[in-house]
C-alpha cells in the first residue's frame, strides 16, 4: 500500500488526511450497492488469485474476502507483485535489503491471525516496488506463468490513485479478458481520495462484501501485523505510511469490489 513518497496519478491525490471516515459513513451511497455473494460469484472449484502490489493490500483491501472464502472452502492464493521495498527512503531502520525479508514476513503473520483452515500459497514477483508501470511486461509475463484456466483474479482498482496499484489493475484485467476469466477489483486509495458522489468510482459495477463483527475483528488484527507501515521512522521523521485515519477507513463493517 506504500504512499505519499510516489508521484500523484492524474487527479487522484493521496495527500492529507482524504475524505472523512464519518462522510463514507453517513453516505447512503453504499447502502444501495449490490451485495456480493461469495458462493454465486466464485464458480465452485475455482482458484481465487489476489495479486497484491505491496504486502498488505491483500489484507487491508480483502483480508474479509478471504476469510469467507476459506470458509467455504475454495483455494486462495496470494500473487504479491512487489516486497514493498521502497516504502522507506533514506531509512537507516528499514534498508530496502531489511523490507524485502520484513514485510513478506508481515504478510505471513497477518494471513496466520486471520485463523484460517487452509494455508495459503504466496507466490513472489519480486517486481520492484514503485516501478511497476517499467515493468509491465515483467508482470505480465509472471501471471502468465502462473495462471490456471479456473482461477478468478481479484487485483487492486485501476484508478485507486496509487501508479502500482493501477498498472497492477490494468495488467490483471488485461489477462482476465484474454484468457476469459472472471476478476474483480478492489478498492483501497480510492477510500482516501473520492467521495460518495465521485463519478471516478463506477458505483453502478460495485458489489459490496459484508464482514461479520468476527471476521472485521480478525481482519483489524492482521492489519496490526503490519508494523513497519503503522509506525513512524525516527531515523527520517517519516511519519506512518498507514495512518490512523486511513486504516479506519478500510476498516469497515464491508468490503467493495468493482466487476466488469
Amino acid at each position: 500500500m506504500d504512499t505519499l513518497k510516489h508521484p500523484i496519478v492524474e487527479d487522484r491525490i493521496i495527500h492529507g488526511e482524504g475524505t472523512s471516515l464519518q462522510e463514507w459513513q453517513q453516505s447512503t451511497r453504499l447502502t444501495t450497492l449490490a451485495p456480493l455473494h461469495v458462493t454465486t460469484f466464485f464458480p465452485q472449484h475455482s482458484r481465487i488469485c489476489i495479486v497484491a502490489p505491496h504486502p498488505d493490500d491483500e489484507i487491508l483491501g480483502c483480508a474479509g474476502l478471504i476469510q469467507q472464502l476459506d470458509a467455504a472452502g475454495y483455494e486462495v492464493v496470494i500473487m504479491a507483485v512487489t516486497n514493498g521495498t521502497a516504502s522507506h527512503p533514506e531509512s537507516s531502520i528499514y534498508s530496502p535489503e531489511q523490507l524485502n525479508q520484513l514485510r513478506p514476513q508481515e504478510t505471513r503473520e497477518a494471513l496466520q491471525t486471520l485463523g484460517l483452515q487452509q494455508n495459503i500459497q504466496r507466490i513472489g514477483f519480486n517486481i520492484q516496488d514503485g516501478a511497476v508501470a517499467e515493468q509491465r511486461e515483467q508482470l505480465m509475463n509472471a501471471l502468465r506463468q502462473q495462471l490456471q484456466s479456473k482461477d478468478v483474479l481479484i487485483a487492486t482498482f485501476e484508478q485507486d490513485g496509487h501508479p502500482d496499484h493501477e498498472i497492477t489493475g490494468q495488467v490483471v484485467k488485461q489477462l482476465a479478458k484474454e484468457q476469459s476469466l472472471p476478476y474483480l477489483q478492489v478498492l483501497i486509495w480510492a477510500w482516501h481520495w473520492a467521495n460518495p458522489d465521485d463519478d471516478r468510482i463506477p458505483w453502478h459495477k460495485a458489489l459490496k462484501l459484508p464482514l461479520s463483527p468476527q471476521q472485521l475483528q480478525r481482519k483489524a488484527a492482521a492489519a496490526q501485523c503490519f508494523h513497519t507501515q503503522l509506525v513512524a521512522d525516527p531515523s527520517t521523521g517519516q511519519a506512518p505510511i498507514i495512518s490512523d485515519t486511513t486504516l479506519a477507513r478500510l476498516l469497515q463493517p464491508w468490503e467493495v469490489y468493482v466487476h466488469d
